[in-house]
């Protein structure tokens, strides 16, 4: 059996875990580091993670598709792939997340760049581990290759 493409509600589980999980981590973090309030640190937190979340949702089906066309498999997924993925994503946010930044953080564009240039070295690594950890614990589902029967192919989808 080969695995099949994620359900739109697996994708959306994914997206959600992986948002709580990095704000739990990061807001009390970044506050401390730079000397500011949690509600401050929180709500460009949560306005970063609701992009991050239409965003992430939007840019992995189109990643899978793309793997799909250029005849790849969806998985299993190595270190490259995983880490291709992860850092393509990340310059895509770095163009809201820059102007986002200055604003709230009143950070001049330099100042900007460096903290969000920061993250985008410690985010990868945060979303491989993450990926990893959630296709073990939340594994695709399986397909069974295609049955012919009566002349009509069709597939079959089993969770394992």
């Amino acid at each position: 059996m080969k695995p099949g493409m994620r359900s739109s509600k697996d994708r959306l589980r994914h997206t959600l875990l992986f948002e709580i999980s990095l704000l739990v981590i990061f807001v009390p973090l970044t506050a401390w580091l730079f000397n500011k309030p949690m509600t401050h640190m929180g709500g460009m937190g949560i306005a970063m993670s609701l992009i991050a979340m239409i965003g992430n949702y939007i840019y992995n089906i189109f990643f899978d598709y793309a793997l799909v066309h250029m005849g790849k498999p969806l998985y299993p997924r190595g270190l490259k792939l995983r880490m291709v993925h992860a850092i393509f994503f990340e310059v895509t946010l770095l163009f809201i997340s820059v102007p986002m930044v200055m604003w709230v953080m009143e950070f001049g564009f330099l100042k900007a760049l460096i903290f969000d240039l920061a993250f985008m070295l410690v985010i990868p690594l945060y979303t491989l581990f993450y990926n990893w950890v959630y296709d073990s614990v939340f594994p695709p589902p399986r397909v069974m290759p295609k049955i012919v029967q009566a002349g009509k192919e069709t597939a079959v989808r089993v969770r394992v």
